[in-house]
């Protein structure tokens, strides 16, 4: 299926959802995660650790950019209607393959995306926001066509 994270183009064979230790993710981890949990056409799986959300489907994988968009934006208004704190977020990309297209714990290599949270309580002129925290409890897997 062709992939459209913010103008940037993969083709993946599916999409999985993670939420990783559930009991000591955030309330904002968990909200992402429902958000995609409820579309029709997913499929959940649960371990005792993690919760899985398979997509194979490119409508639904829009449909839950979409979703993940508009309550990450409601996420950021929700300071600035305060006043006293500014909020962003941004998401991050990682990956690493050998010369056979596996990775560090000789699984097939995939890209990997993570959020990041950054949240300001003083300064609110500076360009960004001094603290940032990494999201550990979510995250996204673009599996790769034909494996």
């Amino acid at each position: 299926m062709q992939i459209d994270f913010y103008g940037l183009h993969f083709d993946a064979s599916r999409v999985t959802v993670y939420l990783w230790t559930p009991w000591r993710a955030s309330a904002l981890e968990h909200r992402l995660f429902n958000e995609v949990k409820q579309l029709p056409g997913v499929h959940l799986e649960t371990a005792p650790d993690e919760m899985r959300i398979q997509i194979s489907d490119e409508k639904a994988f829009n449909q839950a950019m979409q979703n993940m968009s508009r309550l990450l934006k409601g996420w950021q208004e929700e300071a600035t209607g305060a006043g006293k704190e500014r909020r962003a977020y941004r998401w991050l990309f990682e990956g690493d393959t050998d010369e056979h297209g596996y990775d560090h714990a000789n699984e097939v290599a995939c890209l990997w995306i993570y959020l990041r949270a950054g949240i300001d309580h003083g300064d609110l002129e500076a360009d960004e926001p001094g603290e940032w925290v990494d999201m550990n409890g979510f995250g996204l897997r673009l599996w790769p066509v034909g494996r």
